[in-house]
């Protein structure tokens, strides 16, 4: 009873659509193909050699009907038949036209994306970068260079000559003695002579 139902509710929601047979069939065209064949066209018509091309075919048209034998002309001075023509390229140029500028765009809609994602990617790759070189320059800046071990070495030998000139200088003063090693006088009945 559920199939039942099922098969007489029309057009559910749910379900996608049952493929219909087409009284006649449709012609199995590319898009990718006819998009080619289209900028093809719109490359060509933007030319020189399609300007130089169409310039020679009306200009040959129009003095072949208008100077050429009577009996053989066949389109009378108006040109009605070559403006239609021309009208009939023209309403079939320009949507070929528009169509290549799309593809166009979606080209370079794609590549603008492309370019934006590697941007970011750069930005996002320097940004890291930036705050490595930051992180080394701290590291770097608690640690002892050369230069600033060589500068403290420096310093303390010659707080150490001076230190020993001092020395040498109390030496030559004192009479040979050193001002540490210098005992002072004893005093009293603690100097091993008695008092008198």
């Amino acid at each position: 009873m559920t199939e039942r139902a099922s098969r007489t509710v029309p057009g559910r929601l749910d379900q996608p659509r049952e493929a219909r047979r087409a009284i006649l069939p449709r012609p199995a065209l590319s898009q990718e193909t006819f998009g080619r064949w289209s900028e093809r066209f719109a490359r060509f018509m933007g030319t020189p050699r399609f300007l130089i091309y169409m310039t020679a075919f009306v200009v040959l048209w129009i003095s072949w009907n208008a100077f050429g034998p009577r009996d053989l002309r066949f389109d009378p001075y108006a040109f009605i038949f070559l403006t239609l023509m021309l009208s009939l390229q023209a309403s079939y140029a320009a949507p070929l036209i528009l169509l290549a500028q799309n593809r166009q765009a979606d080209r370079d809609r794609v590549a603008l994306e492309q370019d934006r994602a590697r941007d970011e990617r750069n930005l996002a790759d320097t940004e890291f970068l930036t705050r490595e070189v930051a992180a080394l320059r701290l590291a770097l800046s608690e640690t002892a260079t050369r230069d600033f071990v060589r500068s403290e070495l420096r310093g303390l030998l010659e707080e150490l000559e001076e230190m020993e000139e001092r020395r040498l200088e109390t030496q030559r003063r004192g009479g040979g003695r050193d001002e540490d090693d210098s005992e002072p006088e004893p005093t009293g009945s603690s100097a091993g002579h008695p008092a008198t």
